[in-house]
């Protein structure tokens, strides 16, 4: 994509620059002479966000302008959360334009202010190009970056940060501001308390002292103070503390002991559901934990022998503890808590770059970033769906050549950002400075993989998503290399030049020995190998402009931006999701990706409409017609049927690893029957594959979170207490103002009529309008209130099922004969009216239920004899002269008491005895919920009140866009 040139370059140079050099920029998707924002088509939205519990409006933005492919999520969340300026005022920007503006102007102003570009042509060519490429969702970078780039606001534009903390109270005061100050501007920060001496050691007064565990109480309070203070989201930060720290296991049992006082009170009547009145009680619970093991202690645990924790101030041996039991402990801990999790030092410090200006220590929250103390990173992540490509004959294959051009063209514009950011701390800003580290990832792999026919857990899937990010950060390191030689390699280059070009062999090695599977991952192979080729032969030449280029972040806010389906490294949730609709509402649909995926194996139209009608009702693959069991495993899910198992988490984070300069946000989900054992083995084996940190969930381990509608029925049935009395009121549905609808003129008996039965954009029916006799006559009135008073019911929940088996068999005059072929006989207008409405929108099964079939479906009946249904079902549907006998009749009462169990799952707002209110997906975790009857481990969110969905070792919001990590 581009290229560097010895011709003039504009504006002033930065530190190490070299004279008449710049970067020529290539064309990759826009045209020359004309706009990107010209090529697509606008339209104005009103964005409108309420809070689901008590329907008060969060939000409100009428008439802002985006492309109309743009999705209503993703429309919401980038209105809601990135455009800047007050509300109502002038000010405020209202089209995605202003936002791009923003951003991609001030990027290239300082590229040219700091001699990045060849020409004033080349710098509008990155203009353009980068526009395009955000303006089509196909990468975005991080929320600081549209928060406060092109504002009058500092222009912070990294999500992850490191702290540092030494052994003294100057040092640890300074931690809890800093800190603070980070939790104020909304991003996360980690750090290592393992320089402060422990509980076990004297401090120079001669008194024991403290250690880290009782000052991480100051900073939880501290982070819960500023987080329910202002933010609407809890602090995102990562306490790191190393195995052989004498408070080690204290350290350990910290969130242990926690979680018993939240059992303990919750059964005392206290309200400790995550978000609760009285959780804020308990301690340690704003911030990850997690153990930095090194290869001598794993060894000890494999070996079962001892291994010695060392005092902090002289380095000798203070205890002596069985390794294997300290790791049981661990384990025993996450198992309960989630907490803590495991960072494998030696792997992490194995691929550090830049080891003569200092260790690892430590992490952002998520564990993607890990580099020096008092750093941070900005991050960038790509739409991998984007760069898949079918032709006309069905054939799959990812774009390569493509992903590297915009992955050049991201690497340019976030290494330009240092140049003008602004960073919380000045320590900060000086190691950022001096070594540049970037986080280039992407988001979408599942629904890659899906799409192209991998299984998440498979070789192939493993061996594309391997290949595509030894390509990106192959990629990211040539690009690093050069930019150097326009502007300079980093600072800490020529100290650590040796470390850093060992560290590029590795990864080298690493993508030469990665093992080929197919035609879709061995072309992105040999283009990796070509990148890493470069990387080594221009490193050496040039040196490189950043100390760090990839991780694999959550990619949680920007992923919905984006429209992705998957987020960072992580497989679909489910195969249904949950949509909302431009005119308001929502609706459930089976993912895009499901069909690509059975087009690939060669399942034909027909058969693929059948299998994605199956999924859309049970939600799985499962037994789904002209399926091959051994195509199942494709569309494994992270929840449902058939989940992914922990250890195909593992081995997908070991496949990404080896071509990562940081690491990988993910939490491996494990289902509630798993054991002590099984944590103790996802652990050693996470250290064996060679991944550089991960975490844990047991299903429905800890107490604090929203408990499940079936676990609050069975708690009130053991204390029969009084509680609250909670009123649920339904909720009205409007149509849009477009709306979709048929006529139909009518006559039964010799009246004359007309029926207009308008329905929602996702073909559910919304209204009824019927018209006869003359306006203003009683019949015509009457009829208007019957109309008025149905569409009401419809648009409150009523089932239409309930009105057909309520008005259906109804007798008064008009009756008799009608010109409708379907329904050729008429007890009453109404008894036509609702046949015909169940015709025309209901399922066949439930029309047969109640005895309702088209003229086609009678004579297939009489002439195969292929529908199973009773005489009197027929007589019922060919309305028989003479009244229900009564069989029919108890027939009809029997489908008014006890509804089929089918219409009553998919119609969830007609109980079948008193019951709690039926609950009403907001997500697509709430969804999954509902189909599956099980809970997720996801708490609400503070914005919104919907339930958050996992985002790699964070939470998403799919209502709001907000996050409970650093993304």
């Amino acid at each position: 994509m581009t290229e560097t040139t010895s011709g003039p370059a504009r504006g002033s140079r930065a530190k190490g620059s070299k004279a008449n050099k710049g970067l020529r920029i290539e064309r990759v998707h826009t045209t020359p002479g004309v706009h990107p924002y010209d090529e697509v088509t606008w339209e104005r939205r009103d964005v409108v966000m309420t809070n689901w519990r008590d329907g008060s409006i969060n939000f409100e933005q009428r008439g802002v302008e985006f492309p109309d492919f743009w999705s209503v999520n993703a429309v919401n969340i980038v209105t809601s959360k990135y455009f800047r300026g007050a509300v109502g005022t002038p000010q405020r920007e209202n089209s995605l334009r202003q936002l791009i503006d923003r951003v991609v102007k001030t990027y290239r102003a300082a590229g040219e202010d700091n001699g990045y570009f060849a020409s004033p042509a080349d710098a509008e060519i990155f203009e353009h190009e980068l526009a395009y490429a955000v303006l089509h969702q196909i990468f975005a970078f991080n929320s600081p970056v549209w928060f406060n780039v092109g504002t009058k606001q500092p222009q912070q534009v990294s999500a992850c940060f490191i702290l540092s903390v030494d052994d003294s109270m100057e040092s640890i005061l300074d931690w809890y501001k800093e800190e603070g100050m980070i939790f104020k501007g909304g991003s996360g920060a980690g750090l290592n308390l393992s320089r402060i001496r422990s509980s076990k050691e004297l401090l120079s007064s001669g008194g024991n002292a403290s250690g880290p565990v009782s000052f991480m109480r100051g900073a939880d309070a501290s982070a819960g103070t500023i987080k329910s203070g202002g933010a609407t989201r809890r602090a995102a930060k990562m306490v790191v503390l190393d195995v052989d720290h004498p408070d080690v296991e204290a350290f350990i049992d910290t969130k242990v002991k926690e979680e018993e006082k939240i059992r303990a009170l919750r059964d005392a009547g206290f309200d400790m559901d995550l978000g609760g009145d009285d959780i804020t009680s308990v301690q340690y619970q704003n911030a990850n934990n997690s153990v930095r093991v090194n290869d001598a202690f794993m060894k000890a645990v494999e070996s079962g022998s001892k291994f010695e924790l060392r005092g902090r101030m002289t380095g000798e041996p203070v205890e002596e503890v069985d390794a294997k039991q300290l790791f049981r402990k661990m384990a025993e801990a996450a198992h309960v808590c989630a907490d803590p999790g495991i960072q494998y030092d030696d792997t992490i410090n194995h691929w550090h770059t830049s080891p003569e200006t200092g260790r690892i220590t430590a992490s952002n929250p998520c564990s993607e970033y890990m580099h020096l103390d008092n750093s941070s990173c900005n991050l960038a992540s790509l739409n991998l769906m984007k760069f898949l490509r079918d032709d006309d004959k069905g054939n799959q294959s990812f774009d390569a050549e493509r992903f590297a051009k915009v992955t050049e063209l991201v690497i340019t514009a976030m290494d330009i950002s240092i140049c003008f950011a602004d960073f919380p701390t000045e320590k900060i800003g000086e190691t950022t400075r001096a070594f540049r580290q970037l986080g280039i990832g992407y988001a979408n792999l599942g629904a890659l993989l899906m799409a192209t026919g991998h299984a998440y857990d498979s070789d192939g899937g493993r061996a594309l998503a391997g290949s595509i990010t030894s390509l990106m950060t192959g990629t990211s390191y040539k690009r690093s290399a050069e930019i150097a030689a326009v502007v300079g390699a980093y600072d800490g280059y020529a100290r650590n030049a040796d470390a850093h070009n060992r560290v590029m062999k590795q990864h080298s090695d690493a993508n030469d020995v990665a093992t080929r599977v197919d035609d879709l991952d061995t072309p992105v192979w040999a283009a990796a190998t070509e990148a890493w080729q470069d990387v080594l032969r221009l490193g050496k030449k040039n040196g490189f402009r950043n100390a760090q280029a990839s991780v694999l972040a959550p990619t949680g806010t920007i992923g919905l931006m984006m429209d992705c389906d998957t987020t960072g490294v992580e497989p679909d949730l489910a195969l249904v999701k949950f949509k909302k609709l431009v005119g308001g509402g929502s609706m459930q649909i089976v993912n895009n990706t499901v069909p690509k995926a059975l087009k690939r194996f060669g399942y034909q139209p027909e058969q693929i409409e059948a299998i994605v009608e199956h999924i859309a009702e049970h939600g799985n693959v499962v037994d789904a017609p002209s399926l091959r069991p051994e195509h199942y495993e494709v569309f494994d899910c992270a929840m449902g049927e058939r989940s992914i198992s922990p250890m195909g988490h593992v081995r997908m984070m070991a496949a990404a690893q080896p071509f990562l300069s940081g690491a990988i946000s993910k939490t491996v989900n494990m289902p509630a029957s798993s054991t002590v054992e099984d944590v103790e083995e996802i652990y050693l084996q996470g250290w064996k594959l060679g991944t550089k940190a991960l975490a844990v969930y047991v299903e429905n381990s800890k107490v604090g979170q929203p408990l499940s509608a079936k676990a609050k029925e069975e708690k009130k049935a053991e204390a029969p207490e009084p509680e609250k009395v909670v009123e649920y009121r339904p909720i009205r549905r409007r149509l849009p103002k477009g709306r979709p609808g048929i006529t139909t003129s009518f006559t039964v008996g010799g009246a004359e009529g007309y029926m207009t039965a308008n329905s929602y954009p996702d073909d559910g029916l919304g209204e009824v309008f019927l018209k006869m006799s003359k306006q203003g006559s009683t019949l015509a009135g009457m009829m208007d209130a019957f109309s008025i008073a149905v569409s009401v019911g419809l648009q409150y929940g009523v089932p239409l099922e309930t009105y057909v088996s309520k008005f259906t068999n109804m007798r008064f005059e008009p009756a008799g004969m009608t010109d409708d072929s379907d329904v050729r006989m008429a007890q009453s207008i109404v008894d036509y009216i609702f046949r015909r409405l169940a015709l025309d929108f209901l399922p066949f099964e439930t029309r047969s239920a109640l005895g309702i079939h088209s003229a086609a479906e009678r004579q297939r009946h009489l002439e195969t004899g292929s529908y199973e249904a009773n005489e009197e079902q027929f007589d019922a549907d060919a309305l028989a002269q003479s009244a229900p006998t009564a069989e029919q009749g108890a027939q009809a009462a029997s489908h008014e008491e006890a509804p089929d169990s089918k219409d009553v799952q998919r119609t969830v707002a007609e109980p079948e005895a008193p019951a709690p209110a039926p609950r009403e997906a907001h997500n697509s975790t709430e969804l999954l919920e509902m189909q599956l009857g099980l809970n997720a481990d996801a708490p609400l969110c503070f914005s919104c009140g919907t339930k958050m969905r996992r985002a790699g070792s964070c939470y998403l919001c799919e209502g709001c866009g907000s996050t409970s990590g650093c993304s």
